[in-house]
């Protein structure tokens, strides 16, 4: 089947208590490996494309690997999602460039001119068939160019439950990303975070049905981080979010959860594993492949976590 867009996983998802999973891809083998898992465990998915994504690989290279999983995998719903779009311009550029979703991230500017951006986004891409999500309130962390506030900052930085009405109504998104506690990056938290489960269940109240969006939501697998720093790697202690957390939040309107600092940890922990165990090895084959492997593992599991593994026919 051809991409679509979020509109029936949404509606799905809410109904059945589930999210769907929103993986970043940056080359070949972490697309092959997501979509591995995704063809074993049958669940819908979407592909995140972020700004660096497009600057390392260009959008054509990664637009050629997206729809060959496509062509490959008829009987699973893909959406090719943009990742943080920051203006306007960047967000045109991939509507006209084929992509069934876009994502403006305007949270940084004062909530009117987050709205201004937001309603001239959402103009222009329903007008040609494609669904947006937005930002309100402040992620903390740092993911590629995407800037949010510091741990001590996070929680004075939540959705406003009343704003996120305002702001809906005044927009029309299709979707909205909430800051609940979550934090980009690696280095999420030096002790387990706890989620703002209150400012979802308000804001699912005061707007039944609609998606939320949950961002900074990898988990920074203690597993990955062992290996990475077995071999040589030099990764400080820090925790990302608990996988029953996701888990919880899923069933209470968080329709979309974004991973992306897991995929890099699956694929570098491995990467180090072979390099170091097999010192002569010189084929990017033989450490590409078990990198691959492992995030292919790791999705597996995070689709059971976020409860969509088998949703892939009811979400088409």
């Amino acid at each position: 089947m051809a991409l679509v867009d979020t509109k029936k996983m949404f509606e799905m998802a809410y109904k059945g208590g589930y999210a769907i999973g929103a993986f970043n891809v940056n080359n070949m083998e972490i697309t092959q490996g997501i979509i591995n898992a995704i063809g074993k465990e049958k669940a819908p998915l979407i592909l995140q494309i972020s700004r660096g994504a497009r600057e390392y690989a260009s959008i054509s290279y990664l637009k050629a690997i997206i729809d060959v999983a496509v062509k490959e995998n008829p009987d699973i719903p893909i959406v090719m999602h943009l990742d943080h779009g920051d203006t306007f311009d960047i967000c045109k550029q991939c509507v006209d460039d084929g992509f069934s979703s876009v994502m403006v991230d305007a949270s940084k500017h004062p909530f009117e001119e987050n709205v201004k951006i937001t309603s001239q986004v959402v103009e222009y891409a329903h007008d040609h068939g494609v669904v947006v999500e937005a930002e309100l309130g402040r992620l903390g962390g740092i993911e590629e160019d995407v800037v949010g506030v510091s741990a001590d900052e996070i929680k004075s930085h939540l959705t406003d439950p009343d704003q996120a009405v305002d702001f809906v109504e005044k927009t029309g998104v299709d979707s909205l990303a909430v800051a609940v506690g979550t934090s980009h990056g690696a280095y999420k938290f030096k002790t387990e975070p706890k989620l703002a489960f209150d400012v979802i269940e308000q804001i699912s109240e005061k707007m039944p049905d609609y998606p939320l969006v949950m961002h900074g939501s990898s988990s920074v697998l203690k597993e990955f981080k062992d290996l990475i720093n077995k071999y040589g790697g030099d990764m400080p202690d820090a925790m990302g979010v608990p996988e029953e957390a996701i888990s919880k939040a899923a069933k209470m309107g968080i329709c979309k959860v974004n991973i992306d600092t897991d995929l890099r940890m699956a694929l570098t922990a491995k990467i180090r594993q072979v390099f170091a165990e097999q010192p002569a090895v010189f084929d990017p084959r033989k450490y590409l492949g078990p990198g691959r492997e492992a995030i292919k593992e790791m999705v597996k599991r995070k689709l059971h976590v976020l409860g969509c593994a088998g949703k892939a026919a009811e979400c088409k």
